[in-house]
């Protein structure tokens, strides 16, 4: 399964982009102008969410979704049509960057290309019509996978796009298509040329929710045998009850510990803050000292770092999934801008380095994270996630004095064993990887 293209995952950090609402125009050549830009924050892998038509009936909003896709085969002459994808893979490709596309295999608008001439590849309503599984997903019906012209047929759109230029796929509701086509759709589009392979795996709530209504959801560990990448839903509630203040952050490190060992070991999770989905985290976290901490801790995490575009200006509107609602550029905010890429940088090379983390919480709010190769120390950060103040006595809980070179103030930091808490993250690395940090920043 492993290629060059995803060999350094750990090291590399995804760019959401929704071309509708990324820039005001609202096309694919407006977002390939911001290029240059994303690969200047060290970004290394572009997903682009749907790009097809979007159907008419049943639509949401006024634009309706993106999810509800009328023709699989079609780039929306609205983006700019296949010229345009194709100049984006181009422009992206030069830049050292790689494109992943989105698929909605799941399901397609209820007026669709394959609702009106293969009817048969959907699921069945009460009514004997195209239905659904899930009622809330009012605007699309659901295609069923026992049909093998199905299948033949949603791989050679695949294929399509690997031959324009795709580099690989982040798959919509991963968990609820079976793992067996994901296997056969990998197979057949690495034929072609090596594809990274993305799963949108859904929470493990959700999982349970389906099976006990008799339907099909794969558990994020069937689904690393066909993907590179999955999503880190299986432990976003742990993540959510921290930022409403219901819980201490403790579960979530809990939890990355359980993936660590219940995952092949060659699995990877995609960490977000963010997404399409979720709200912004400048709107949950609004404190800029409590945004930088957690930032900087979701950059260190084991995995590829994920963004939503515009998470780097610490934009709080999120882009409404169902009209025309372009990014608000005149709320970036430069300060966490400047701090975003210089974070990004280190986050990037010292997950590169890491083989091993070990996350401690010596006081409510407070991560300690360290990462190592083998037995050797690569950095030990402490991340300050509630704004505390005082004085921390690391010997206290087992931890020793912290030195090493501070990476974002730039400077050596004296052994300490009583730290004046501060509200900026502290990122310390190995004194003898100083000098390769130091040469690779931005």
């Amino acid at each position: 399964m492993w290629n060059k293209l995803v060999a350094k995952l750990g090291a590399q950090s995804i760019y959401q982009i929704f071309p509708r609402n990324f820039t005001p125009e609202g096309t694919l050549a407006a977002a390939m102008a911001e290029l240059p830009r994303i690969a200047g924050l060290g970004f290394d892998i572009i997903y682009l969410t749907p790009l097809h038509p979007i159907g008419k009936v049943a639509r949401k909003g006024p634009m309706g979704s993106p999810y509800a896709i009328a023709d699989y085969r079609v780039v929306d002459p609205a983006l700019g049509g296949e010229k345009a994808l194709q100049d984006f893979f181009a422009a992206a490709h030069k830049l050292g960057l790689l494109v992943i596309m989105d698929v909605v295999y799941n399901h397609t608008s209820p007026d669709s290309v394959l609702v009106k001439e293969h009817p048969a590849w959907f699921i069945q309503g009460a009514d004997g019509q195209p239905g659904r599984k899930v009622e809330d997903w009012s605007d699309v019906v659901d295609l069923d996978f026992s049909s093998a012209g199905l299948r033949e047929y949603l791989i050679t759109c695949l294929e399509k796009w690997v031959r324009l230029g795709a580099d690989g796929f982040r798959c919509d509701v991963a968990s609820l298509v079976p793992v067996d086509f994901w296997l056969e759709a990998r197979r057949r589009a690495e034929a072609i040329k090596p594809t990274i392979w993305l799963a949108e795996s859904v929470h493990k709530e959700f999982v349970a929710y389906l099976r006990q209504h008799g339907h099909y959801a794969a558990s994020d560990s069937e689904l690393h045998a066909a993907f590179d990448l999955t999503y880190d839903y299986d432990g976003r509630e742990f993540l959510d009850e921290f930022i409403r203040g219901s819980a201490s952050i403790q579960p979530y490190l809990d939890f990355i510990e359980l993936q660590s060992c219940m995952y092949p070991a060659d699995a990877r999770k995609a960490r977000f803050l963010e997404n399409h989905d979720q709200a912004r985290i400048a709107a949950l976290v609004p404190q800029a000292d409590r945004l930088r901490n957690i930032t900087a801790l979701w950059m260190l995490l084991p995995g590829t770092f994920f963004a939503y575009m515009g998470q780097e200006w610490g934009l709080t509107q999120q882009p409404d999934l169902f009209s025309n609602d372009p990014l608000d550029r005149s709320q970036a905010d430069g300060d966490f801008l400047a701090f975003f890429s210089r974070m990004q940088a280190i986050g990037k090379q010292l997950r590169a380095l890491t083989t091993r983390y070990a996350f401690h919480q010596p006081a409510l709010g407070l991560v300690l994270a360290e990462g190592f190769t083998g037995s050797r120390p690569v950095f030990t950060a402490l991340f300050n996630l509630d704004g505390r103040r005082g004085q921390l006595n690391t010997e206290k809980f087992g931890l020793g004095a912290l030195s090493g070179w501070d990476v974002l103030a730039g400077a050596t930091f004296k052994p300490a064993v009583s730290l004046k808490l501060s509200s900026e993250p502290l990122v310390l690395v190995a004194a003898d990887l100083a000098e390769e940090i130091i040469t690779h920043q931005p």
